[in-house]
């Protein structure tokens, strides 16, 4: 009884897990936020196109979304700790090497390839696991912290870049983050674990023994693929990803990539656009964060559908806010950034409802994927619509009609009884 009392007077360890993975997704996006920077200087060395230098950074993010599935069962086959240094290992040496490309084909390979798939595995995914393997308490909040990492990752990282840029050439900017990832690689190693029955400890939340059940064994791309199959099969399993696939097209893939090269077409300086893409970090931050503690209190779908039309309505008004006064670009930001990645936690949270505890975080690395394949279109789409027509206009209002699509089509998840994998769920959420 005495040992009981001393155990719960002390912090549990998950705080100490989610600190970690919290620094390991900031680092990962630090070098998420650079191509929003890099674009413009690095395709005026090379007498590359917008178009050209999209076309890598698509390539970037769709492989970033296509490893998730993948990492996630990683982190089932290999563990959380090596999984993750894996992935600093890998985006170190990609940033390390793009910072002394001369030739596209180099471009491709090291930002590309090795960059991507980096990213991949320190990716929202990565705060999935955690969340559901350390947290049965506070895991809508906890999910919710450790999305806003990426909204963080901005705020910290994008004006640096920005002003880096410019003083110091585009270079710069990934030998930052290759520091930071190398960095991040032993302090994964020395406070990351990869369960709670590692410390002794239950989930926080969870009485009682603790867990003894072996570690999966068997080829992660074995299990990644079959979870997808068993997937396939639902409804909702193409309602949230189709969902996800316009959040991705309308978040990093477009205003990611591209808002500051549109403000820079409207006459507004690099360092400002940046301080503009920070600026809808402070605000993702409290918003993701927000949505967190919401996702567990309140129903998810309605959720969705305010984060969905809120950030549609914002995206139909941008082209007239770079245009207009300055106030109206602070409008945006406001309202765009609370919503930014606000919609992870309920995603999150339905993927559990409707999958189960246990294949959860693999069927949201899937949905993760159609994310990053939204995006790779966007990344790329915008960069050719500049190309071809001279303006983002079409771009932005394009995105902003898909997200209202969307955010009529996630009020329906959940409203159909359908088979859902082998643990048994079922797509009846609340």
């Amino acid at each position: 009884m005495i040992t009981t009392k001393t155990e719960t007077k002390r912090m549990h360890y998950a705080w100490v897990v989610a600190g970690v993975t919290f620094l390991t997704l900031l680092a990962a996006a630090g070098g998420r936020a650079a191509p929003g920077v890099m674009l413009l200087p690095l395709g005026n060395e090379l007498q590359w196109s917008r178009a050209t230098v999209s076309s890598v950074v698509a390539v970037n993010i769709f492989l970033y979304g296509l490893i998730g599935p993948f990492a996630a069962a990683l982190y089932v086959r290999l563990g959380l700790r090596r999984t993750m240094m894996l992935g600093m290992t890998l985006l170190a040496l990609g940033y390390g090497a793009t910072a002394f490309i001369t030739a596209y084909w180099q471009f491709f390979i090291f930002w590309g390839l090795v960059v991507g798939a980096g990213s991949g595995l320190a990716a929202t995914v990565l705060g999935a696991a955690v969340a559901n393997r350390w947290f049965t308490k506070h895991r809508g909040l906890v999910m919710g912290l450790l999305t806003a990492s990426t909204a963080t990752g901005q705020l910290v990282f994008l004006p640096w870049f920005a002003s880096l840029v410019t003083t110091s050439g585009w270079r710069s900017a990934p030998l930052v983050v290759t520091c930071v990832a190398l960095g991040m690689i032993p302090v994964i190693w020395v406070f990351m674990r990869d369960e709670p029955r590692d410390v002794g400890l239950r989930p926080l939340g969870e009485t009682g023994a603790v867990e003894t059940t072996p570690r999966v064994a068997g080829n992660p791309a074995k299990l990644a693929i079959t979870t997808l199959i068993e997937a396939a099969r639902t409804r909702d399993f193409w309602l949230l990803a189709g969902s996800f696939f316009v959040c991705g097209a309308s978040t990093n893939g477009l205003i990611g990539t591209h808002l500051v090269a549109a403000a820079f077409d409207c006459g507004i300086p690099e360092v400002r656009a940046a301080g503009l893409l920070a600026l809808m970090g402070i605000f993702d931050l409290a918003g993701t964060t927000l949505s967190g503690w919401l996702s567990d209190r309140y129903n998810n779908r309605v959720l969705l559908f305010g984060y969905y039309g809120l950030r549609g309505l914002s995206l139909l008004f941008l082209p007239t806010a770079l245009l207009g006064p300055t106030a109206g670009l602070g409008v945006f930001a406001v309202f765009y950034g609370l919503d930014w990645i606000a919609t992870v936690p309920p995603t999150v949270r339905l993927t559990g409802d409707v999958f189960g505890k246990e294949r959860a975080s693999i069927v949201f690395g899937w949905i993760v994927a159609s994310h990053q394949v939204g995006a790779a279109c966007a990344a790329y789409g915008a960069g050719a619509v500049r190309t071809a027509l001279g303006s983002y206009a079409w771009a932005f209002t394009g995105a902003g009609l898909l997200c209202v699509i969307a955010a009529l089509g996630v009020l329906t998840i959940g409203k159909k009884k359908t088979p859902a994998g082998s643990d048994g769920a079922v797509a009846a959420v609340s």
